[in-house]
């Protein structure tokens, strides 16, 4: 879940972990129904959670929950394996300067970059 703001703010550990509590419940809850949603819009049986939110437990307690009691089966990697996308952005950045590719500073940023749009590390094209 990128792009959340953080700041210091002078409050309390426990007003802190309060807060932080709220956003969880909040996203969990959010992200329940968006999933269910999808489900019941495509007509899939199946749902797979994958990238850094899914080594949440609340949010693998809850879709399961879920899932048991709507009749759905909820698939996830093991939490070793659910790294944040981030480092995966990093490691295709790696790849492409390890073999050579530069570009400069100026350049347009893509919030959605088709795939099919890039050239394999160390070739054009």
């Amino acid at each position: 879940m990128t792009g959340v703001q953080t700041c210091a703010l002078p409050i309390s550990p426990q007003t802190r972990a309060d807060i932080a509590r709220a956003f969880q419940d909040a996203l969990v809850d959010t992200l329940l129904i968006k999933c269910r949603r999808a489900l019941k819009q495509t007509g899939m049986q199946r749902l797979v959670i994958a990238g850094g939110v899914s080594a949440n437990r609340q949010l693998r307690a809850s879709l399961q929950a879920n899932a048991e009691k709507e009749g759905f089966s909820v698939f996830y990697p093991r939490p070793a394996f659910c790294t944040d996308n981030g480092a995966m952005i990093a490691f295709a950045g790696a790849l492409r300067l390890s073999a050579g590719e530069r570009i400069g500073l100026a350049f347009d940023g893509r919030p959605r970059w088709p795939i099919d749009t890039l050239s394999t590390p160390g070739q054009s094209g």
